[in-house]
């Protein structure tokens, strides 16, 4: 029998030495705050006599110290060591060869970014958030002045696998939000695309089957066309997502080498992967030693109090390759990313250098010093309370203006609605008639490399409502209710069309509505 206490002394006592570490590595310099312990209780799930406890024993190490009024900070003469470049040697895979580019699906995507910037356009198609939302101007004034007293040595700051400010600056962020890395882990990358580019060419060559949700992310399916692999849709839920079990059989029946998965705030369903399945679908990767991209690039914009767990919280093994950045949360101009690969982070550093070489250092630096110094989570705050009242606005407006039978998402967090109208209306015809007053959608067989998900479309919600944008909605929900009116004399049964994500019963708490 255990006695008592001892679980309670092994969970404080690890829960220092975690913060002991993250200390000893820079993460949290001298001087400086450390979490909370209400935070800290929040992200660790402990109760908080057992993070007082663990900050009491770190304060008689002599590690950190209070301060009356303000907290707990890192005491003065603690080792401050830049993050280390050792990682695990991986051999880098043979060079690929791009495949034919399917010109139907890259024609809807460039023609909805191409609208972005027209003149009195409703870009509803647009996969960005409303650039107005971020602090722009005061990230490039940080980096004009930033620019001016830059010494040349700073350029090394450029190379992989990255600037170290910026680096720390991200490890202790990932702390804050429960998520204890080596700061030695991090690559910096341009975006979250080149990361995710990047974590293919290390785990799959040409040839190659590759995982992938259905719908999934345009970007992701583009990419693995471009490489020449080839992937493996697997039936994903609005709520549950990616299916496991019908996974695991697809790794078992078509030689999958990889998964890549986005299990926070999907894009484009919106949905958050219960925190059980996040652990089933590791511990599931790990047993055929198989490795696992992750997209959370939407992970900072959640809409209830806590940040939702990543699938790299539950990796022990190396396999998960975390991808992330700040042009959804932060700043889209310059686009800043950065990967934490696991056991693959020495051939994604050697890629890093052979595919772009280096990423601006300027950029770099001025994120750091946003991070730092400029209210990061404040921002967060007002971000996040924006895009779920914008969210709701549009859920109601689409229910509000469009056929009997629509159904639509109901995400906790990110700015992207996912729309399923009536079996047979035509998102393609939608779009086309949309794109001719000005108004670009997102419709479904852009997310599919199989032209499925044809009665389904996503919609940007980050824009702030206005008449405008609720005429567009209203336009758009009267073409979708007159190709709703034009049904086929020898109607095929909705059978025929291909199947879309629908919701379970109601008293189950379906992430989709329906109109009533």
């Amino acid at each position: 029998m255990t006695p008592p206490g001892e679980n309670t002394m092994k969970l404080y006592e690890t829960l220092a030495e975690t913060i002991r570490e993250q200390i000893a590595r820079g993460v949290m310099r001298e001087g400086e705050k450390i979490p909370s312990v209400r935070r800290t209780s929040q992200q660790h799930n402990l109760s908080i006599s057992t993070v007082i406890r663990a900050y009491l024993l770190l304060e008689s190490r002599g590690v950190i110290e209070s301060r009356p009024q303000s907290g707990y900070f890192v005491r003065a003469g603690q080792k401050d060591s830049a993050p280390s470049s050792r990682a695990p040697r991986v051999d880098l895979p043979v060079a690929t060869t791009p495949t034919v580019e399917n010109p139907s699906s890259y024609a809807l995507v460039l023609s909805n970014l191409r609208m972005i910037n027209c003149k009195n356009s409703v870009p509803l198609g647009s996969p960005y958030p409303d650039p107005s939302l971020f602090p722009e101007a005061r990230i490039s004034q940080l980096a004009r002045s930033l620019y001016k007293r830059r010494e040349r040595q700073e350029l090394i700051g450029a190379l992989p696998p990255g600037h170290p400010e910026l680096i720390r600056q991200i490890a202790r962020r990932h702390l804050e939000t429960g998520l204890a890395i080596d700061a030695a882990e991090i690559i910096i990358t341009e975006g979250a695309t080149e990361a995710i580019n990047l974590c293919l060419q290390a785990v799959a060559r040409s040839g190659d089957a590759v995982a992938v949700e259905a719908p999934a992310y345009y970007a992701v399916l583009h990419a693995i066309e471009r490489m020449g692999m080839r992937a493996v849709p697997i039936a994903t839920d609005p709520e549950t997502g990616i299916d496991i079990d019908a996974l695991e059989e697809a790794i078992a029946t078509e030689g999958i080498v990889a998964c890549i998965v986005m299990p926070n705030f999907q894009n484009p369903l919106g949905f958050v992967m219960p925190e059980r399945r996040k652990k089933m679908l590791v511990e599931m990767m790990c047993r055929h030693d198989l490795p696992l991209i992750e997209n959370d690039v939407y992970g900072e914009l959640h809409f209830d109090e806590q940040r939702p767990k990543s699938l790299k919280a539950f990796d022990r093994a190396g396999l998960v390759l975390y991808c992330s950045s700040f042009s959804k949360s932060l700043t889209a101009e310059p686009r800043i990313g950065w990967t934490l690969p696991g056991r693959y982070r020495a051939s994604i550093e050697q890629l890093k250098f052979l595919n772009t070489v280096t990423t601006p250092p300027t950029p770099q630096m001025a994120i750091a010093e946003y991070l730092k110094n400029e209210g990061y989570d404040y921002h967060l705050r007002r971000l996040r309370k924006t895009y779920a009242q914008q969210v709701r606005i549009m859920s109601a407006a689409v229910l509000r203006f469009f056929p009997a039978g629509t159904i639509v998402s109901h995400p906790t967090g990110g700015y992207l609605l996912w729309v399923v109208m009536p079996a047979h209306v035509d998102a393609l015809e939608l779009y086309s008639r949309g794109h001719g007053v000005g108004i670009s959608i997102a419709p479904g067989t852009m997310f599919s490399l199989d032209a499925k998900f044809r009665n389904c479309l996503r919609l940007n919600c980050s824009f702030p409502w206005s008449p405008k944008l609720e005429a567009a909605v209203q336009t758009l929900g009267g073409i979708a209710t007159q190709l709703d009116a034009v049904r086929p004399i020898a109607a095929t049964p909705s059978a025929a069309l291909p199947e879309v994500p629908r919701p379970r019963a109601a008293a189950q708490g379906s992430g989709l509505t329906k109109l009533k």
